[in-house]
C-alpha cells in the first residue's frame, strides 16, 4: 500500500494543531515501502513550548493518523517536533519568534544594502518585527549597531548556529530573545544530539505502540 502525500497528512492534522494553538511549520515523510516510513510533523507557536505539551500532542496526533487508516497496516515512526536552529524564516511569526538570535540574510537582486561595506549576504542579529519591516543588528559584539530592512528586500533567511554568546549591547539592540526561547548567551557550545536536523524536542512513538518521549535538543 501506497503511502499517503504529505499533503494528505497535512490536511488530516491542521485542525488538531491549530486547535491546541500551534501553527503547522511543516510535514515530510522519509522512507516507506520495504522500511518503516518516517512522519515529522513541526509546529510552533508564540508561547513557550515544554516537553510534556508536545508529547501530548503528538499523541493525540498519532491517533487522528490511525483512525483516519490512510497508512493501512504499514508502521510508521511519528515525530513531532518544534522548528531547530538553520531554519528558514519564511514568514512574519518566523521573524518576531526569532528576535534576539543570530541569522544568515540574503538580499533580493537589486535591493539595496543596509549600509554602505555591506554586500548583498550577510550576517545579523535580528531585532524586532515592525510593520514589514524588520529591524537587524550589524556589527557583532565590538560595534553593534541597528539598520532597518524591508521584509520585501530579503529573498532568504536563516537562523544560525552559535558558538559564542553575544555581547549584553548587541542582545539588547535586538530586544532580547523571546521569552520561552533559547537563549543564545547560555546555549552549549557543543551542538545537543539532533542538532543537525533541529534543535527542537520530539516525540517518537511507532503507530501501535505506547509513546515514549525523546527529547533531540532544546524546546524552542
Amino acid at each position: 500500500m501506497s503511502l499517503p502525500t504529505e499533503e494528505r497528512v497535512s490536511q488530516l492534522v491542521a485542525g488538531l494543531v491549530e486547535g491546541r494553538g500551534f501553527d503547522l511549520e511543516g510535514v515530510s515523510i522519509a522512507g516507506g515501502r520495504s522500511g518503516q516510513a518516517k512522519v515529522t510533523i513541526v509546529v510552533d507557536r508564540d508561547a513557550a513550548t515544554d516537553l510534556d505539551t508536545v508529547a501530548e500532542l503528538s499523541t493525540d496526533l498519532s491517533e487522528v493518523l490511525d483512525e483516519a487508516g490512510d497508512f493501512g497496516e504499514a508502521a510508521y515512526l511519528l515525530e513531532v517536533t518544534t522548528p531547530g536552529v538553520e531554519r528558514p524564516l519564511d514568514a512574519e511569526r518566523h521573524w518576531r519568534r526569532a528576535r534576539g538570535r543570530k541569522a544568515r540574510i540574503t538580499l533580493r537582486p537589486g535591493a539595496p544594502n543596509p549600509e554602505p561595506g555591506v554586500g548583498g549576504s550577510f550576517e545579523a542579529r535580528i531585532g524586532a518585527l515592525s510593520g514589514d519591516s524588520i529591524a537587524l543588528v550589524l556589527g557583532g559584539r565590538r560595534s553593534p549597531h541597528r539598520v532597518t530592512v524591508p521584509l520585501a528586500d530579503i529573498a532568504e533567511a536563516v537562523v544560525q548556529v552559535e558558538f559564542n554568546a553575544p555581547g549584553a549591547a548587541e542582545l539588547e539592540l535586538a530586544g532580547g530573545v523571546v521569552p520561552g526561547r533559547p537563549d543564545p548567551r547560555t546555549e552549549s557550545a557543543t551542538p545537543l544530539p539532533g542538532d543537525e536536523t533541529s534543535s527542537g524536542s520530539a516525540i517518537e512513538p511507532q503507530s501501535g505502540s505506547t509513546t515514549e518521549p525523546q527529547t533531540e535538543g532544546i524546546v524552542e
